[in-house]
């Protein structure tokens, strides 16, 4: 079948949702179908995939949900999305955060076959939060959107509380994958963090909700413990500076912020570590990130919120530890380093958990959705 694959998110910045597009589209591609990609882009240049990609509208960015979303404002490329829907005539369109307004939601406004979303986001509790006041505020016009689609799937079950509570529908959860080829035990790690040194490993954007500076808080009660460490930070965004002017000023040695790096890199970096800490502090669906750690052989010490807690169950698959707690943090990454049993057996579980997100597995419960959402629509249409 032809599919399109549809993305809010500016095609040219890294994160988890173009990540899942790409091996999503590769999964159907292996199988044999024909896979189109639809996405805004602040460049022509595009990151190497096999679907040939339509770059749809220019980007500007707004701060949502303690993150940065670089989405199209701009309503000229409404001629093109038309354009293409008539030519390509797909057989499944299937958009990811199908109510952003921006792509996605012009998409589902012109698409006339049959239409998926795929709810990626997570927001706090608290009602009162940017996300909760923004779906709550515009939920009686995307209503009318919402009920376009045939098919709803949220990656967890986290992600599924958050947008049911304002579009009630059935959902089918299905999770992130893993790319096991990428992510493993076998990765050659880097060698100029092979020395008798401990690792400690952060990977993420430098943002508010990301939780950095609650790792870089606990680093004086850790090397109290265990002086022999070392803290890696991979990533880029706009706190880090702040971060590193932060190191730079108490001095402490060791402490390596090593930018962007590629997707082989950072499997690199995971390969390197011997702990890995994800201490951010909400807005998380489900945390890719967890399970690329555990892929790599690595134990995981990560916040208790909502997302983190759909992936691990703290004490037997990885640690988790009270939000923005650097004394947590450092309690815990401390005994790990001290319990070399604890250690492994923790990275036991976590290798045995990721082979229930590996991309083929979780490519073909989608597409399997798809084919029960189309035999549904045929029987419909034979009916009326």
């Amino acid at each position: 079948m032809k599919i399109a694959q549809v993305s809010p998110y500016d095609w040219n910045y890294p994160g988890g949702l173009r990540d899942h597009i790409l091996h999503l589209s590769d999964q159907f591609m292996q199988m044999g179908h024909d896979v189109r990609i639809l996405a805004p882009s602040s460049d022509s240049k595009s990151p190497s995939s096999g679907a040939p990609v339509y770059h749809l509208g220019r980007t500007v960015p707004l701060p949502f949900n303690g993150s940065i979303a670089r989405i199209s404002l701009v309503p000229a490329f409404i001629q093109g999305v038309r354009r293409i829907l008539q030519q390509e005539r797909f057989d499944v369109i299937h958009i990811h955060e199908p109510l952003v307004p921006s792509l996605s939601l012009k998409v589902l406004r012109l698409s006339r076959t049959l239409t998926v979303g795929t709810f990626h986001s997570f927001a706090h509790s608290d009602i009162t939060s940017l996300p909760h006041l923004a779906y709550a505020s515009a939920s009686p016009f995307l209503r009318h959107y919402f009920r376009r689609l045939d098919g709803r799937i949220a990656v967890s079950s986290a992600a599924y509380q958050f947008v049911s509570h304002y579009f009630p529908a059935d959902y089918r959860i299905i999770p992130n994958g893993i790319d096991l080829q990428r992510f493993s035990r076998h990765v050659a790690p880097l060698p100029q963090f092979m020395d008798d040194k401990r690792n400690i490993l952060f990977v993420g954007r430098f943002e508010k909700r990301k939780g950095a500076k609650y790792l870089l808080r606990a680093i004086p009660a850790i090397r109290e413990r265990h002086p022999n460490t070392r803290f890696i930070f991979v990533g880029e965004g706009h706190l880090r500076a702040g971060f590193q002017h932060f190191v730079a000023q108490r001095g402490w040695p060791d402490v390596i912020f090593t930018g962007y790096v590629s997707d082989d890199e950072k499997s690199r970096y995971f390969a390197s570590a011997h702990v890995f800490c994800a201490p951010a502090t909400g807005g998380e669906s489900m945390g890719i990130v967890l399970l690329e750690s555990m892929a790599s052989g690595v134990p995981v010490v990560a916040s208790a919120i909502q997302g983190y807690s759909t992936v691990i169950i703290s004490g037997t698959d990885g640690l988790l530890t009270a939000p923005r707690s650097s004394e947590h943090l450092a309690r815990a990454i401390s005994s790990l380093l001290e319990n070399e049993s604890l250690r492994q057996r923790l990275i036991e579980a976590g290798l045995q958990k990721v082979h229930e997100y590996v991309w083929p597995q979780v490519a073909q419960r989608i597409m399997d959705y798809y084919c029960k959402l189309l035999d549904e629509h045929d029987a419909g249409i034979k009916m009326q």
